[in-house]
């Protein structure tokens, strides 16, 4: 008569093999109005003068407080396991012909 009981509100949570492979992104841009976050993450490449948006969410002002809460926690976690992550207030620089090659865009 014993059964396993379920946790209740339990999720199954699909990860497919393109969304595992994650998008590098190195910039982030976040607007709001009063109903929701809309996060860009952007992906900036030395020489080149366009940046591309390689994803857009967009939260809920309270699942952008959990994320805000989630990341404060696992910033605390990883500087606690590898030190202090470095802060500048200045954009990252690149070497100008990093990425670049000597053909004409196309």
């Amino acid at each position: 008569m014993d059964q396993e009981k379920k946790p209740e509100n339990q999720i199954n949570i699909e990860l497919t093999d393109d969304v595992a492979e994650g998008t590098y992104a190195n910039l982030a841009m976040i607007a709001h109005s009063n109903s929701e976050f809309v996060i860009d993450f952007i992906r900036m490449m030395p020489g080149l003068p366009k940046a591309k948006v390689k994803s857009r969410i967009i939260l809920t002002p309270e699942h952008a407080k959990r994320l805000y809460m989630a990341l404060q926690d696992n910033l605390k976690k990883y500087e606690a396991q590898f030190g202090p992550i470095g802060k500048t207030e200045e954009a990252p620089k690149f070497p100008m012909n990093f990425g670049m090659t000597n053909q004409e865009p196309q």
